[in-house]
């Protein structure tokens, strides 16, 4: 890797000692996992978060995501994926970018290097927690858990919206006809965790 761009935040410059530190999601405590028949729930292992702002018009700055990150910069309320990596839209001029923990500091560098204009990237791994839903009745979960209307017509496969959910706010995006992942900022995942599993309980009797 070439040195580090003066933009980029080095946190821990002390060198390790002793055993080194095993990562942990934000629902460690818990099962992780839960469900029955038509019903799966369980939490994703650790996932890497950047935090994309920038100008969507700006076409030096759409070449450089894509370049750095192997998809296009995602539509108003989308995603698209590439491989491991994931964009998802969260407003006109901010996106997550989803990856594996260990790879999100080398494309925060990557995109430093070939773009300099005016953007802004902020490394937020370990900081969210992402709870998939799988099973014909996850929507009703959802319709349980959201204001936002989840009818296929309204919620295709493809869409990503924030929304409210219970009492508390996340992301939910549609990955499949009975594939859905609850985005929640690490704070608030035992939370709703366990709003899901009691929303998840009448469809597991």
């Amino acid at each position: 890797m070439s040195e580090v761009p003066d933009s980029v935040a080095v946190i821990d410059q002390i060198p390790q000692q002793g055993e080194p530190l095993t990562p942990r999601t934000p629902l460690h405590h818990t099962a992780r996992a839960g469900g029955a028949g038509q019903l799966h729930y369980r939490e994703h292992d650790l996932t890497g978060l950047l935090v994309l702002r920038g100008n969507a018009a700006d076409k030096a700055f759409a070449e450089a995501v894509k370049a750095t990150f192997g998809c296009p910069l995602a539509k108003t309320l989308s995603f698209v994926m590439a491989q491991e990596v994931s964009l998802l839209w969260l407003s006109p001029d901010e996106w997550w970018v989803l990856c594996p923990p260990d790879q999100a500091y080398a494309l925060e560098v990557q995109l430093r290097e070939r773009y300099s204009g005016h953007f802004a990237l902020a490394n937020n791994t370990g900081g969210m927690t992402r709870i998939q839903l799988s099973g014909p009745q996850a929507v009703q979960v959802l319709k349980k858990s959201i204001p936002y209307d989840v009818h296929d017509a309204h919620f295709p496969v493809g869409k990503v919206v924030a929304t409210v959910f219970g009492k508390t706010q996340a992301v939910v995006r549609r990955l499949g006809q009975n594939d859905w992942e609850i985005l929640a900022r690490r704070s608030f995942a035992d939370y709703i965790w366990r709003w899901v599993e009691d929303a998840a309980s009448e469809y597991q009797r």
